[in-house]
This record gives structure tokens, sequence and C-alpha cells, in this order.
């Protein structure tokens, strides 16, 4: 334990040394929020529009709506591609030559895998909750429906999601051997991750076959679970001014709030263990990739 908890320091220290690092991982929510409120709101006002076209509705919650979708599009996205950015050290360990003198000490390729994996879970953390804090006072400003409970859910969401994203990560990194590799793969998950995690458009919007697809992935679900959590309180508002179930039981299904796997509606436990499973899933294989590594070298 004295090893991976010196090794997990020393991870750590590294990362908030580097201060342009830090400071471009910590600022990208807070931009990506800027663009989301400036691009992307009109896009879901006007499908949450059409939804309820006819519907007369108070000013205040259409804005509590769109506030509680771009929110939890940006922890969605920003949870799981800023742990790419954060989880560059054990790339850059190998480009300096320190990844070899750290294995050549009595310390297990396992612990040294983890201590990299914690570190950047804790670097994650701090910034995917910082995220959350600035979601949170854009919600106060447009419109605030959510309870306590819904706030502690949510907390939990980006806890668990951060540490999915750093796991993921953690699996792709690893046999990556330099910073342009590394640079690029962010790239394309920066890309990429909204669209298929559904933070950028509903599900529905895709066709049949690539909406089963996507219903394989574990992050869907996580985009699902901050969706549910963010806007029950809108929904709770819609149902106390007259809102008929079966229109709001649309409006969520329009918007990923209802997730279904081949016809199925998956419930919230359900995807808590989906992101939970995925996390120990992906955190073994990425110390199997670490173990099996240094079987490999003795052959």
């Amino acid at each position: 334990m004295t090893g991976l908890w010196n090794l997990t320091r020393r991870n750590v220290k590294l990362f908030f040394k580097d201060k342009g690092t830090f400071i471009s991982s910590l600022i990208t929510p807070i931009i990506l929020l800027v663009l989301y409120a400036t691009f992307l709101a009109k896009v879901y006002k006007d499908s949450f529009m059409s939804a309820i076209a006819g519907m007369n509705i108070d000013v205040t919650v259409i804005n509590g709506t769109v506030g509680a979708q771009l929110v939890s599009s940006l922890l969605a996205v920003s949870c799981v591609t800023v742990a790419f950015c954060s989880n560059l050290l054990m790339i850059q360990d190998k480009t300096s030559g320190a990844r070899a003198d750290i294995t050549v000490s009595p310390v297990k390729r396992s612990t040294i895998a983890i201590s990299y994996f914690l570190a950047s879970a804790f670097a994650t953390l701090i910034i995917s909750f910082t995220a959350l804090g600035v979601s949170l006072l854009y919600l106060l400003k447009t419109g605030w429906y959510m309870s306590l409970s819904d706030v502690l859910l949510i907390v939990l969401d980006v806890f668990l999601l951060t540490i999915f994203g750093t796991a993921l990560s953690s699996c792709i990194n690893f046999p990556l051997s330099t910073n342009g590799q590394a640079s690029a793969v962010g790239t394309i998950v920066s890309s990429g991750y909204g669209f298929i995690c559904g933070a950028y458009m509903p599900l529905s919007n895709f066709s049949g076959g690539l909406q089963k697809v996507i219903s394989f992935l574990p992050g869907t679900y996580g985009t699902s679970l901050l969706r549910n959590h963010a806007l029950r309180g809108v929904y709770a508002e819609m149902a106390d001014i007259g809102f008929p179930p079966e229109i709001v039981e649309s409006i969520k299904d329009s918007i990923d709030c209802n997730i279904y796997f081949f016809g199925t509606k998956v419930g919230q436990g359900t995807m808590y263990i989906i992101l939970t499973c995925s996390i120990v899933v992906f955190v073994g294989i990425y110390i199997l990739m670490n173990v099996l590594s240094k079987a490999k070298k003795h052959k």
C-alpha cells in the first residue's frame, strides 16, 4: 500500500505541476457550457416546443427544461472527455523514460497501473465537480426545479461517469506511446463521444439499427441518468400544471430520459448496474493489459 500511495501522490503532483494542462482542462467545461448555451439551446427549445405544440406553458418551465438538457449534455460529455486529457501522464512517462525507471523498481505492474488510474480519477473528479458547480449556477439563473435529492443523485451520476471515463481512457491510452497519438485519440473522442452517448442529439434521431448498437454503450445510460435527475423537477411541474401523463412520457422519450433496449424500457436501477459493471470491466481490462505487457516482455 505504501508503494501505491507514493506512486499515486507522485502522479497527482505531476499533473497539477503542469499548470497549462490543468487550467485548460478546468476551463474546458465552462467553454463548452457557453457554446452549448449559444448553439444548442435554440435546438433544444425548438424541439421541446414542437413536442408541446398547442399547449400553453410558462416561459420559466421552458427555460428550465432547456437548461436541464444543456447541463446534462455538458456533464455527460465532459466527465468522459476530460478524463482523456487528465490521463496523459502514463504516456508522458513512456516518452520521458520515467515509466521504464518505475517498472524496474520493486513494485508490481498492477500497482503502477492502479496508481495512474487513481491519480487520473482524482484530477478528473476535481474538474468534473467544478463543471457541476458551474452548471448548477447556470440552472439557478435559467430555471431551477431540482430538489436536494435530485442534486445528490446528479453528484452520484457525475462521480460514476467520471470513474467510467477514467477507466475507458486508461484502456485506450495504455497502448499509446507518443503525445501525438494521444492528441489524435483525444480529438476523435471529443468529437464523437457526444453523438454516440446521446448528448448532442436524441437517439430517436438515429436509424433503428444504429439505436440498437448505441443501446449497448454504457455511456448512453450515464447520459440518461443525468437527464432524468436534472429534469425530474421539471416533469413534476408539468404534471402540476395539467400536462397529460402521455405527453410527459412522450417528452421523456424524445430527449432520452427513457431508454429502450430492443423495445424494453431500461429502469434507472438497471442503468446504474450497467454503468458500475462497465467500470469494473474496464478497470479489470486495464490492469490485465499491464500484467500481460510484463509477461510479453519476459518472453
